[in-house]
């Protein structure tokens, strides 16, 4: 997730291109983070003594990890600790932007810093971010303590994470009362907890979303992409459902419905996220102890 979101912000800063980053994104894909890269993403290493280990390699037979440890810059658990770390999604990304040549370790971390003060992210946040843990991260964007609401929430991004695009990211929460929108799904549900779910955005962006989800790329009608969308909702509410009721707590899921034209959403207190996902934005809409209505 942190991959996307740094990469987003290095484009808006003007540092990439949305070009290049499209094509560190194509590299990222087709490799894994050196571990230098690691090290010092991870503050185990400063960039000088990743740069004398990479050169050392150059004209030894030793690897990375091996040449750090003699150095006395890395410890046996620490190399260890890395190699498990090779598959991490945004060290990966940085490496390819390294490797590409459009910036450099010490601009990225410049970047990394700037990112982190300018959105109030504590070091915790930032260590959640790129761990690539989606449950992790859902808890640094939420403006609420609330446990339902978090859980709600970690399940449904976890589930578009695997349902629809493994390069979801996401936006801070935030509470509203109103939200009016092109397209809207939604679904409602009772029992011992009630409150609803709903999904909404422009158009072509639940239609992307609807696209990926079902793996149909011929959905052409508002109709046949808020029924995606609902499916989608229905799916991820039903796996809630199951885990509350291995704590004895019951939830009656209503049928799904759908606006196709510019639906409000209006509530007591709805917890919005924006979500980005397939190229698109939508939010994702949940009010606990009450419902949705739908005008």
């Amino acid at each position: 997730m942190l991959d996307r979101l740094i990469g987003d912000y290095l484009v808006e800063q003007g540092m990439l291109t949305k070009m290049q980053l499209k094509e560190a994104y194509k590299r990222q894909e087709a490799g894994r983070a050196k571990l230098g890269v690691i090290a010092v993403a991870e503050k185990l290493m400063s960039i000088a003594q990743a740069e004398q280990c990479n050169a050392l390699q150059a004209s030894m037979d030793k690897l990375f990890g091996d040449i750090a440890i003699e150095k006395g810059y890395l410890s046996e658990t620490q190399v260890s600790r890395l190699l498990e770390l090779q598959g991490n999604t945004y060290l990966a990304f940085l490496q390819s932007v390294v490797d590409l040549g459009f910036l450099t370790m010490e601009q990225l971390e410049i970047a990394e810093d700037d990112y982190q003060r300018k959105n109030g992210f504590t070091e915790s946040d930032m260590a959640a971010l790129k761990t690539g843990d989606v449950e992790q991260a859902v808890p640094v964007f939420l403006h609420t303590g609330d446990p339902t609401v978090r859980k709600m929430l970690a399940m449904g991004i976890k589930n578009i994470y695997r349902l629809v695009d493994n390069h979801v990211y996401i936006g801070k929460t935030y509470t509203s009362m109103a939200i009016k929108d092109e397209v809207l799904g939604y679904q409602t549900f009772h029992g011992q907890q009630n409150g609803a779910v709903a999904i909404s955005g422009k158009y072509e962006d639940v239609r992307k979303l609807a696209i990926a989800y079902t793996k149909e790329e011929f959905i052409e009608t508002r109709e046949d992409a808020l029924d995606a969308s609902c499916e989608l909702i229905n799916c991820i509410n039903g796996l809630y459902a199951t885990e509350e009721s291995k704590q004895d707590v019951r939830i009656d899921l209503d049928p799904p419905n759908f606006s196709v034209s510019f639906a409000e959403a209006t509530g007591e207190e709805m917890v919005v996220m924006p979500i980005y996902v397939c190229g698109g934005e939508v939010k994702y809409i949940i009010a606990v102890s009450k419902d949705i209505s739908i005008g």
